[in-house]
């Protein structure tokens, strides 16, 4: 259930066994993304996973420099 509340900012009901999951707490932010399946909702920022995932494959490919560099 998603409630629209003054100021134009969105709340919504999620079932307590999702909230206990995930460690949720009153005020907490979650993510909506699309998908072909429908809406996904996660508590993680979907943006600082595709960042992170950057970071990793940069970090792979330039390896040998990045150890030169922290000499």
């Amino acid at each position: 259930m998603l409630h629209v509340n003054a100021g134009g900012s969105v709340s919504a009901t999620l079932p307590k066994s999702i909230v206990d999951r995930y460690k949720l707490k009153v005020g907490d932010t979650v993510f909506l993304r699309e998908t072909d399946d429908g809406i996904l909702i996660t508590p993680f920022d979907p943006g600082v996973q595709e960042a992170l995932s950057i970071v990793a494959d940069m970090s792979k490919e330039y390896r040998n420099a990045l150890r030169e560099l922290a000499k």
